[in-house]
């Protein structure tokens, strides 16, 4: 699935830059960038998703893969992998505990949290750069595409991209980053197993409103391909109210699995 995100990011690049855009292609070094990957069992993609992040890397970019215990080959084909900058982190499984370690471990003032079948376009480490610079946003997302078998999948997309710039809330698959300032500030993502997005997203917009960037990330659609779209739907739906409402996030876990 993600060597097919991979060609589809490559296929798709024309649209991810705007006509007249002039986009910079090497990162300032006082603003470089660190990119957070979180992994659990991810080895069938792995390679493909370290490749995709070659360009950043070639730019500057700090690229650390924070493992939370795999039983898979995830770690060895990351030790492996191409390019060979990639650092591998160790920590207790969750996503908030894995990306608050990756941060403790980065050494760029932005950071970019990257979910491992997500494929970031192409000029994003520039695009990040420009959206945080003047100190309007100290943090922001971008747009997502799904790539999958439903149809419904675009109508979804575009669901969530509209529903993150009304609300100010971001979602892990849209790549969120900000500056190691902001993250520090808001002392890390909270310890829990779901929802650590939301969470962070309405504590970051006390700083700022998001800069939420029209270019798009593509991710997998395979929980919904696995679980079906509607299920999915109504799944994820019920449990962004219950959270809304005050449900504890380690109850709208065990729902979740």
């Amino acid at each position: 699935m993600v060597a097919r995100l991979v060609k589809a990011a490559a296929a798709a690049a024309h649209w991810n830059t705007e006509p007249g855009q002039s986009i910079p292609t090497m990162l300032r070094k006082d603003c470089a960038l660190t990119i957070i990957m979180p992994v659990l069992n991810e080895a069938a993609g792995m390679a493909a998703a370290l490749s995709s992040l070659t360009r950043f890397v070639n730019n500057g970019a700090q690229v650390l893969v924070v493992d939370g215990g795999s039983t898979d080959a995830t770690v060895a084909i990351a030790l492996g992998s191409q390019p060979p900058a990639i650092t591998v982190v160790h920590a207790g499984a969750g996503r908030a505990l894995q990306m608050n370690a990756g941060a403790a471990h980065a050494n760029g003032e932005v950071l970019l949290f990257l979910h491992a079948d997500t494929i970031l376009p192409s000029h994003a480490d520039a695009l990040v750069q420009r959206a945080l610079a003047g100190g309007m946003h100290v943090w922001g997302r971008f747009d997502v595409r799904i790539v999958g078998r439903s149809a419904w999948l675009p109508v979804i997309a575009a669901m969530m991209n509209w529903r993150s710039r009304l609300t100010g809330i971001a979602t892990g698959d849209q790549a969120i980053f900000m500056t190691r300032a902001a993250f520090t500030a808001m002392k890390g993502f909270t310890a829990q197993p779901l929802m650590e997005d939301v969470d962070m997203s309405r504590r970051l917009l006390k700083l700022s409103k998001p800069a939420c960037l029209p270019m798009k990330v593509l991710t997998s659609g395979r929980r919904w391909d696995t679980r079906g779209v509607w299920r999915t739907i109504v799944l994820m739906w019920r449990l962004r109210f219950a959270y809304w409402r005050g449900t504890p996030a380690e109850k709208l876990a065990q729902l979740y699995r």
